[in-house]
C-alpha cells in the first residue's frame, strides 16, 4: 500500500474512531465500572467484531446483506434490541453502598466484557455497509490482496484501540468520583442507559 494511501487510511480511521457511538459508550461504561485497565477486554471484543466485519466484506457476504432488505433489517433490529437491553439494564442497575463504591469495580469476568464488545459492534449493519463502501477505496485488486487487507485492518484496529483506551476509557476516569455516592451512580447509570437507547433509536432510523 503506497504511503500516501496509507496516510489517507490513517486519517480516516482517526476520524471514524473519534465519532461517538455504542462502542465508545460501552468503553466508558466498562472503564467506570471495572477500571481503566480492565476496560481493555471490552475494547478487544469490539476489535474482534471489526475484524469479522472486514472478513464478511472481503468474502462478499457484506454485499449480500446490503442488497437484501430482509437480512439487513434482521441485523438492524437485533442490534437495536441489544442496545436497548443494555440501556434498560443500566438504568435499572441498583447503586451500591458508599463504602463499596470506594472500590466501585464490579469484577465482571473478562470474557463477559469481551463478548459484549463483540456483539455491540457485530450487530451493527451500519458497520457492514460502511466497510462495504470504505474498503474498496484502500484495496487495489491488481496488487497482492492479503498484505493490503492486513495493513488495512491492522491500521483500523490499532487506531481504534488507542482512541478507545486512551481517550474514551481515560476520559471515564473523570466520572469515577461521581460514582462514589448512590445518587451519582444513579445519574451515571441512567445517563449511559439513555445513551445506549438513543444509539439504538438512530440505528432503527437508518435505512
Amino acid at each position: 500500500m503506497p504511503l500516501s494511501l496509507w496516510l489517507s487510511l490513517l486519517g480516516a480511521s482517526v476520524v471514524i474512531s473519534f465519532t461517538p457511538g455504542a462502542g465508545a459508550i460501552n468503553t466508558m461504561t466498562n472503564a467506570i465500572n471495572e477500571g481503566f485497565r480492565r476496560s481493555f477486554w471490552g475494547i478487544l471484543g469490539q476489535q474482534a467484531a471489526l475484524l469479522i466485519h472486514v472478513i464478511i466484506v472481503a468474502a462478499g457476504v457484506g454485499l449480500l446483506i446490503a442488497n437484501s432488505p430482509t437480512a439487513f433489517n434482521v441485523v438492524r433490529y437485533a442490534g437495536a434490541a441489544y442496545l436497548v437491553f443494555l440501556g434498560v439494564k443500566s438504568i435499572l442497575a441498583k447503586p451500591v453502598s458508599e463504602e463499596t463504591a470506594l472500590d466501585i469495580r464490579k469484577n465482571e469476568p473478562a470474557f463477559s466484557m469481551f463478548r459484549r464488545g463483540v456483539w455491540i459492534n457485530l450487530l451493527n449493519p451500519k458497520a457492514i455497509v460502511f466497510f462495504l463502501a470504505f474498503t474498496p477505496q484502500f484495496i487495489r485488486p491488481d496488487q497482492p490482496l492479503l498484505s493490503q487487507y492486513l495493513i488495512y485492518i491492522g491500521t483500523i484496529i490499532l487506531v481504534d484501540v488507542l482512541v478507545m483506551w486512551f481517550f474514551f476509557a481515560a476520559a471515564a476516569k473523570i466520572f469515577r468520583r461521581f460514582t462514589r455516592s448512590a445518587r451519582g451512580q444513579c445519574i451515571m447509570n441512567i445517563s449511559f442507559g439513555v445513551l445506549f437507547i438513543l444509539v439504538a433509536g438512530l440505528l432503527l432510523l437508518m435505512h
